[in-house]
Protein backbone atom coordinates (compact mmCIF):
# COMPACT_ATOMS: atom_id res chain seq x y z
CA UNK A 1 0.00 0.00 0.00
CA UNK A 2 1.06 3.62 -0.59
CA UNK A 3 2.70 5.38 2.35
CA UNK A 4 -0.13 7.91 2.61
CA UNK A 5 -2.87 5.27 2.50
CA UNK A 6 -3.99 5.88 6.10
CA UNK A 7 -3.90 9.67 5.88
CA UNK A 8 -7.57 9.62 4.93
CA UNK A 9 -8.97 7.16 7.45
CA UNK A 10 -12.52 7.07 6.03
CA UNK A 11 -11.27 6.48 2.49
CA UNK A 12 -8.90 3.74 3.67
CA UNK A 13 -11.72 1.97 5.51
CA UNK A 14 -13.95 2.16 2.42
CA UNK A 15 -11.23 0.62 0.23
CA UNK A 16 -10.62 -2.18 2.75
CA UNK A 17 -14.35 -2.90 2.91
CA UNK A 18 -14.49 -3.14 -0.90
CA UNK A 19 -11.48 -5.47 -0.89
CA UNK A 20 -13.13 -7.69 1.72
CA UNK A 21 -16.36 -7.78 -0.31
CA UNK A 22 -14.40 -8.81 -3.41
CA UNK A 23 -12.57 -11.50 -1.41
CA UNK A 24 -15.92 -12.98 -0.31
CA UNK A 25 -17.20 -12.92 -3.89
CA UNK A 26 -14.11 -14.84 -5.07
CA UNK A 27 -14.53 -17.41 -2.28
CA UNK A 28 -18.20 -17.86 -3.16
CA UNK A 29 -17.37 -18.32 -6.83
CA UNK A 30 -14.67 -20.91 -6.10
CA UNK A 31 -16.97 -22.84 -3.74
CA UNK A 32 -19.80 -22.85 -6.28
CA UNK A 33 -17.45 -24.06 -9.02
CA UNK A 34 -16.22 -26.90 -6.80
CA UNK A 35 -19.77 -27.91 -5.92
CA UNK A 36 -20.79 -28.09 -9.57
CA UNK A 37 -17.68 -30.13 -10.39
CA UNK A 38 -18.48 -32.59 -7.58
CA UNK A 39 -22.10 -32.90 -8.73
CA UNK A 40 -20.95 -33.73 -12.26
CA UNK A 41 -18.70 -36.47 -10.88
CA UNK A 42 -21.57 -37.93 -8.88
CA UNK A 43 -23.74 -37.86 -12.00
CA UNK A 44 -21.16 -39.92 -13.91
CA UNK A 45 -21.02 -42.67 -11.27
CA UNK A 46 -24.74 -42.74 -10.40
CA UNK A 47 -26.35 -46.07 -11.19
CA UNK A 48 -30.14 -45.80 -11.00
CA UNK A 49 -32.41 -43.55 -13.00
CA UNK A 50 -33.70 -41.98 -9.78
CA UNK A 51 -30.18 -41.10 -8.67
CA UNK A 52 -29.46 -39.58 -12.05
CA UNK A 53 -32.69 -37.58 -11.90
CA UNK A 54 -31.97 -36.19 -8.42
CA UNK A 55 -28.34 -35.36 -9.16
CA UNK A 56 -29.34 -33.88 -12.51
CA UNK A 57 -31.76 -31.58 -10.71
CA UNK A 58 -29.02 -30.54 -8.28
CA UNK A 59 -26.79 -29.77 -11.26
CA UNK A 60 -29.45 -27.61 -12.89
CA UNK A 61 -29.93 -25.66 -9.67
CA UNK A 62 -26.17 -25.17 -9.29
CA UNK A 63 -25.72 -24.01 -12.88
CA UNK A 64 -28.65 -21.61 -12.51
CA UNK A 65 -27.04 -20.16 -9.38
CA UNK A 66 -23.75 -19.83 -11.25
CA UNK A 67 -25.54 -18.04 -14.09
CA UNK A 68 -27.22 -15.64 -11.63
CA UNK A 69 -23.89 -15.09 -9.89
CA UNK A 70 -22.13 -14.32 -13.16
CA UNK A 71 -24.85 -11.82 -14.05
CA UNK A 72 -24.39 -10.16 -10.65
CA UNK A 73 -20.65 -9.82 -11.22
CA UNK A 74 -20.93 -8.63 -14.82
CA UNK A 75 -23.67 -6.09 -14.11
CA UNK A 76 -21.75 -4.02 -11.62
CA UNK A 77 -21.80 -0.68 -13.46
CA UNK A 78 -23.40 2.41 -11.95
CA UNK A 79 -26.29 2.47 -14.41
CA UNK A 80 -26.52 -1.21 -15.41
CA UNK A 81 -29.97 -1.59 -13.80
CA UNK A 82 -31.42 1.44 -15.61
CA UNK A 83 -33.86 1.52 -18.49
CA UNK A 84 -32.50 3.04 -21.68
CA UNK A 85 -33.01 5.15 -24.76
CA UNK A 86 -31.65 3.33 -27.82
CA UNK A 87 -31.18 5.48 -30.92
CA UNK A 88 -30.37 4.21 -34.41
CA UNK A 89 -29.13 6.60 -37.12
CA UNK A 90 -28.50 5.64 -40.72
CA UNK A 91 -25.00 6.45 -41.95
CA UNK A 92 -23.10 6.15 -45.22
CA UNK A 93 -24.93 4.14 -47.86
CA UNK A 94 -27.96 6.18 -48.93
CA UNK A 95 -31.27 4.32 -49.17
CA UNK A 96 -29.53 1.06 -48.33
CA UNK A 97 -28.29 2.56 -45.06
CA UNK A 98 -31.79 3.74 -44.18
CA UNK A 99 -33.13 0.26 -44.88
CA UNK A 100 -30.28 -1.16 -42.76
CA UNK A 101 -31.25 1.12 -39.88
CA UNK A 102 -34.78 -0.27 -40.05
CA UNK A 103 -33.42 -3.84 -40.08
CA UNK A 104 -31.47 -3.05 -36.89
CA UNK A 105 -34.60 -1.57 -35.33
CA UNK A 106 -36.48 -4.79 -36.03
CA UNK A 107 -33.58 -6.83 -34.60
CA UNK A 108 -33.59 -4.93 -31.30
CA UNK A 109 -37.39 -4.89 -31.02
CA UNK A 110 -37.40 -8.65 -31.61
CA UNK A 111 -34.66 -9.13 -28.97
CA UNK A 112 -36.76 -7.13 -26.50
CA UNK A 113 -39.73 -9.37 -27.26
CA UNK A 114 -37.67 -12.53 -26.72
CA UNK A 115 -36.19 -11.11 -23.49
CA UNK A 116 -39.52 -9.93 -22.03
CA UNK A 117 -38.46 -6.28 -22.25
CA UNK A 118 -40.91 -3.47 -22.96
CA UNK A 119 -39.96 -1.38 -25.99
CA UNK A 120 -41.73 1.51 -27.64
CA UNK A 121 -40.72 3.93 -30.35
CA UNK A 122 -40.84 7.51 -29.08
CA UNK A 123 -39.45 9.30 -32.13
CA UNK A 124 -38.90 8.31 -35.74
CA UNK A 125 -37.80 9.97 -38.96
CA UNK A 126 -38.68 7.92 -42.02
CA UNK A 127 -36.62 7.78 -45.19
CA UNK A 128 -38.11 9.31 -48.32
CA UNK A 129 -37.85 6.07 -50.33
CA UNK A 130 -37.46 3.34 -47.71
CA UNK A 131 -36.22 2.63 -44.20
CA UNK A 132 -35.55 5.18 -41.49
CA UNK A 133 -33.15 8.08 -41.08
CA UNK A 134 -33.26 7.87 -37.29
CA UNK A 135 -35.35 6.31 -34.54
CA UNK A 136 -35.33 6.40 -30.74
CA UNK A 137 -36.72 3.54 -28.70
CA UNK A 138 -37.39 3.52 -24.96
CA UNK A 139 -36.55 0.08 -23.54
CA UNK A 140 -37.60 -1.00 -20.05
CA UNK A 141 -36.50 -4.18 -18.29
CA UNK A 142 -34.15 -5.57 -15.67
CA UNK A 143 -30.53 -4.60 -16.48
CA UNK A 144 -31.55 -3.03 -19.79
CA UNK A 145 -28.48 -0.80 -19.87
CA UNK A 146 -26.21 -3.56 -18.55
CA UNK A 147 -27.27 -5.83 -21.39
CA UNK A 148 -27.28 -3.37 -24.27
CA UNK A 149 -24.59 -0.81 -23.45
CA UNK A 150 -22.00 -2.61 -25.62
CA UNK A 151 -24.34 -2.46 -28.63
CA UNK A 152 -23.39 1.20 -28.96
CA UNK A 153 -21.26 1.87 -32.01
CA UNK A 154 -21.17 1.48 -35.79
CA UNK A 155 -22.89 -1.56 -37.34
CA UNK A 156 -21.91 -2.52 -40.91
CA UNK A 157 -23.99 -4.46 -43.44
CA UNK A 158 -22.70 -6.09 -46.64
CA UNK A 159 -25.29 -7.49 -49.08
CA UNK A 160 -26.64 -7.43 -52.61
CA UNK A 161 -28.61 -4.19 -52.74
CA UNK A 162 -32.38 -4.60 -53.29
CA UNK A 163 -32.44 -0.92 -54.37
CA UNK A 164 -30.00 -1.35 -57.25
CA UNK A 165 -31.26 -2.56 -60.61
CA UNK A 166 -28.05 -4.50 -61.16
CA UNK A 167 -28.14 -5.91 -57.60
CA UNK A 168 -24.57 -4.85 -56.93
CA UNK A 169 -22.93 -5.55 -53.59
CA UNK A 170 -23.53 -2.65 -51.23
CA UNK A 171 -21.93 -1.75 -47.89
CA UNK A 172 -24.10 0.25 -45.50
CA UNK A 173 -23.58 1.69 -42.04
CA UNK A 174 -25.74 2.69 -39.09
CA UNK A 175 -24.87 4.03 -35.67
CA UNK A 176 -26.43 2.78 -32.45
CA UNK A 177 -26.46 4.97 -29.35
CA UNK A 178 -27.41 3.61 -25.91
CA UNK A 179 -28.13 5.99 -23.03
CA UNK A 180 -29.31 5.10 -19.52
CA UNK A 181 -32.52 6.83 -18.44
CA UNK A 182 -31.76 8.93 -15.39
CA UNK A 183 -34.66 10.34 -13.37
CA UNK A 184 -32.78 13.29 -11.95
CA UNK A 185 -29.27 14.53 -11.38
CA UNK A 186 -28.38 17.21 -8.86
CA UNK A 187 -25.37 18.29 -10.88
CA UNK A 188 -27.46 18.90 -14.01
CA UNK A 189 -29.97 21.72 -13.81
CA UNK A 190 -32.36 22.32 -16.69
CA UNK A 191 -33.87 25.80 -16.58
CA UNK A 192 -36.95 26.72 -18.58
CA UNK A 193 -35.23 29.80 -20.04
CA UNK A 194 -32.57 27.54 -21.59
CA UNK A 195 -35.14 25.55 -23.56
CA UNK A 196 -36.83 26.28 -26.88
CA UNK A 197 -39.89 24.08 -27.17
CA UNK A 198 -41.50 23.61 -30.59
CA UNK A 199 -44.62 21.61 -31.34
CA UNK A 200 -45.43 20.04 -34.69
CA UNK A 201 -47.70 17.49 -36.28
CA UNK A 202 -46.47 13.95 -35.76
CA UNK A 203 -45.53 12.07 -38.91
CA UNK A 204 -45.02 8.58 -37.52
CA UNK A 205 -47.38 5.73 -36.76
CA UNK A 206 -49.98 6.20 -34.08
CA UNK A 207 -53.39 6.40 -35.68
CA UNK A 208 -55.48 9.39 -36.71
CA UNK A 209 -54.86 11.29 -33.46
CA UNK A 210 -51.20 12.07 -34.08
CA UNK A 211 -51.96 13.28 -37.61
CA UNK A 212 -54.63 15.79 -36.58
CA UNK A 213 -53.01 17.60 -33.67
CA UNK A 214 -49.65 19.29 -33.06
CA UNK A 215 -48.83 16.80 -30.31
CA UNK A 216 -45.20 16.15 -31.24
CA UNK A 217 -42.58 18.07 -29.27
CA UNK A 218 -39.07 19.14 -30.19
CA UNK A 219 -36.84 20.58 -27.45
CA UNK A 220 -33.64 22.51 -28.09
CA UNK A 221 -31.28 23.04 -25.16
CA UNK A 222 -29.85 26.45 -26.08
CA UNK A 223 -26.59 26.34 -24.05
CA UNK A 224 -25.48 22.98 -25.49
CA UNK A 225 -27.34 22.90 -28.81
CA UNK A 226 -28.68 19.41 -28.03
CA UNK A 227 -32.02 18.69 -29.71
CA UNK A 228 -34.44 15.96 -28.63
CA UNK A 229 -37.93 15.14 -29.81
CA UNK A 230 -40.81 12.78 -29.19
CA UNK A 231 -43.89 12.28 -31.33
CA UNK A 232 -45.39 8.86 -30.63
CA UNK A 233 -47.15 9.49 -27.32
CA UNK A 234 -50.84 10.37 -27.38
CA UNK A 235 -50.59 13.81 -25.80
CA UNK A 236 -48.29 16.80 -26.08
CA UNK A 237 -47.51 16.67 -22.34
CA UNK A 238 -46.43 13.03 -22.59
CA UNK A 239 -44.24 13.79 -25.59
CA UNK A 240 -42.67 16.70 -23.70
CA UNK A 241 -41.97 14.47 -20.70
CA UNK A 242 -40.22 11.89 -22.87
CA UNK A 243 -38.22 14.55 -24.73
CA UNK A 244 -37.08 16.07 -21.42
CA UNK A 245 -35.98 12.63 -20.17
CA UNK A 246 -33.98 12.07 -23.36
CA UNK A 247 -32.45 15.55 -23.02
CA UNK A 248 -31.39 14.77 -19.45
CA UNK A 249 -29.74 11.53 -20.62
CA UNK A 250 -27.86 13.39 -23.38
CA UNK A 251 -26.75 16.17 -21.02
CA UNK A 252 -25.47 13.56 -18.60
CA UNK A 253 -23.64 11.90 -21.47
CA UNK A 254 -22.08 15.22 -22.43
CA UNK A 255 -20.97 15.82 -18.81
CA UNK A 256 -19.27 12.40 -18.79
CA UNK A 257 -17.41 13.22 -22.01
CA UNK A 258 -16.21 16.58 -20.73
CA UNK A 259 -15.20 15.20 -17.34
CA UNK A 260 -13.27 12.15 -18.49
CA UNK A 261 -12.04 13.36 -21.90
CA UNK A 262 -11.53 9.82 -23.04
CA UNK A 263 -13.40 6.90 -24.55
CA UNK A 264 -17.03 7.28 -23.64
CA UNK A 265 -18.07 4.67 -21.03
CA UNK A 266 -21.80 5.02 -21.61
CA UNK A 267 -22.37 5.75 -25.25
CA UNK A 268 -19.26 4.32 -26.80
CA UNK A 269 -16.57 6.22 -28.69
CA UNK A 270 -18.13 8.77 -31.04
CA UNK A 271 -17.16 7.81 -34.57
CA UNK A 272 -18.65 8.60 -37.93
CA UNK A 273 -20.91 5.92 -39.39
CA UNK A 274 -18.67 4.88 -42.25
CA UNK A 275 -15.98 2.41 -43.35
CA UNK A 276 -13.40 1.29 -40.80
CA UNK A 277 -15.22 2.30 -37.63
CA UNK A 278 -17.59 -0.64 -37.26
CA UNK A 279 -17.89 -2.65 -34.05
CA UNK A 280 -19.78 -5.46 -35.81
CA UNK A 281 -20.21 -6.61 -39.40
CA UNK A 282 -23.23 -8.42 -40.83
CA UNK A 283 -22.23 -10.04 -44.14
CA UNK A 284 -25.04 -11.48 -46.29
CA UNK A 285 -22.99 -11.77 -49.52
CA UNK A 286 -20.86 -13.46 -50.81
CA UNK A 287 -21.05 -15.55 -47.60
CA UNK A 288 -23.08 -15.49 -44.39
CA UNK A 289 -21.37 -14.20 -41.26
CA UNK A 290 -21.97 -11.87 -38.34
CA UNK A 291 -18.75 -10.93 -36.54
CA UNK A 292 -18.07 -8.65 -33.58
CA UNK A 293 -14.71 -7.01 -34.17
CA UNK A 294 -14.11 -6.27 -30.47
CA UNK A 295 -14.56 -9.78 -29.06
CA UNK A 296 -14.04 -11.98 -32.13
CA UNK A 297 -17.45 -13.61 -31.52
CA UNK A 298 -19.00 -14.72 -34.81
CA UNK A 299 -21.73 -16.90 -36.29
CA UNK A 300 -22.88 -17.87 -39.81
CA UNK A 301 -26.53 -17.82 -38.65
CA UNK A 302 -27.26 -14.32 -39.92
CA UNK A 303 -31.02 -14.82 -40.20
CA UNK A 304 -31.32 -15.76 -36.52
CA UNK A 305 -29.19 -12.77 -35.45
CA UNK A 306 -31.24 -10.31 -37.50
CA UNK A 307 -34.33 -11.88 -35.97
CA UNK A 308 -33.18 -10.90 -32.48
CA UNK A 309 -30.81 -13.66 -31.39
CA UNK A 310 -27.95 -11.41 -30.23
CA UNK A 311 -27.39 -12.84 -26.74
CA UNK A 312 -24.12 -14.51 -27.76
CA UNK A 313 -22.68 -11.10 -28.70
CA UNK A 314 -24.01 -9.47 -25.53
CA UNK A 315 -22.47 -12.16 -23.33
CA UNK A 316 -19.15 -12.04 -25.20
CA UNK A 317 -18.97 -8.26 -24.70
CA UNK A 318 -19.81 -8.56 -21.00
CA UNK A 319 -17.17 -11.24 -20.46
CA UNK A 320 -14.65 -9.16 -22.36
CA UNK A 321 -15.47 -6.25 -20.08
CA UNK A 322 -14.93 -8.48 -17.04
CA UNK A 323 -11.45 -9.48 -18.26
CA UNK A 324 -10.49 -5.81 -18.56
CA UNK A 325 -11.50 -5.00 -14.97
Amino acid sequence: MAGNFWENNDNAKAILQQAEALRKIIIRFEKLSEDISDIKEFLEISKTDEEKRQIGEMLRVGEKEMEDFERFVLFSGEYDENNIFLTIQSGAGGVDAQDWAEMLLRMYLRWCELSDYNARIIDESRGTEAGIKSVTVQIEGIYAYGNLKHEAGIHRLVRLSPFNADQLRQTSFARVEVLPIIDSLKEIMIEEKDLRIDTFRASGAGGQHVNKTDSAVRITHLPSGIVTSCQNERSQSQNKERAIALLLAKLHQQAIEVKKQETNEIRGEAKSAQWGNQIRSYVLHPYMLVKDHRTGEETPHTREVLNGSIDRFIQASLRGQKKQM
